[in-house]
């Protein structure tokens, strides 16, 4: 099980992530109470390991100021979230680094992985970073192959249910794994990642 730990923002966060297992670490470069700024996402990018995956996550920035706040950043992935298109995606792969795209399950959203020439997907609530459960039903008839990752109101309390129910590649969380809005619980995040694993 794939296990990506999103809205880091300090060292030390980074530090309880590897300790913890984490196959991906997310820093949240666009507006959040969970942003960072590309200076200290670079020095965060520092700090991990390379057996990790280091993942720029944006959303609602242009395709241009992306590729731009990646190279900054350090990032070694970007993942695009939200209603972003094929050539944006296509601008930011100029880049060279790899692409996740990040939506929520719509009556109209592709579930192929690789659509749009990213090397993950990933399926979260429609109000993404909220905490909100959504209604994984929804996947009937819609589960993606391959490298997909579901998302969207996991915690150490239901990520073994919701992974049984959706048989997902991996799983990310962000707001599951905080003491209070952005503040990570390294705790938190070592269970979240062995909950996920026993899954």
């Amino acid at each position: 099980m794939y296990v990506k730990l999103c809205g880091l923002r300090t060292p030390a966060d980074v530090a309880a992530a590897v300790d913890a297992g984490a196959d991906a670490v997310g820093f949240v470069l666009s507006a959040s109470v969970r942003q960072v700024d590309p200076e200290t996402a670079r020095r965060l990018v520092r700090e991990v390991p390379p057996h990790v995956l280091s993942i720029g996550v944006f959303s609602g920035v242009a395709a241009a100021d992306v590729r731009r706040l990646a190279e900054e950043s350090g990032v070694g992935a970007v993942q695009l979230h939200g209603d972003y298109p094929r050539a944006a995606f296509d601008e930011v792969a100029a880049a060279g680094v790899p692409l996740v795209r990040a939506v929520a399950l719509t009556a109209d959203t592709d579930v192929r992985v690789g659509a749009y020439g990213e090397q993950m997907l990933l399926l979260d609530s429609p109000r993404a970073g909220s905490g909100h459960r959504w209604d994984l039903a929804a996947l009937d008839g819609a589960r993606p192959d391959g490298r997909w990752l579901l998302a969207g109101g996991l915690g150490v309390d239901n990520v073994a249910e919701a992974v049984a129910q959706a048989r997902p590649w991996g799983v990310d969380v962000s707001s599951g794994i905080e003491a209070s809005r952005g503040i990570k619980d390294h705790g938190l995040m070592r269970e979240f990642v062995a909950a996920a694993r026993a899954a």
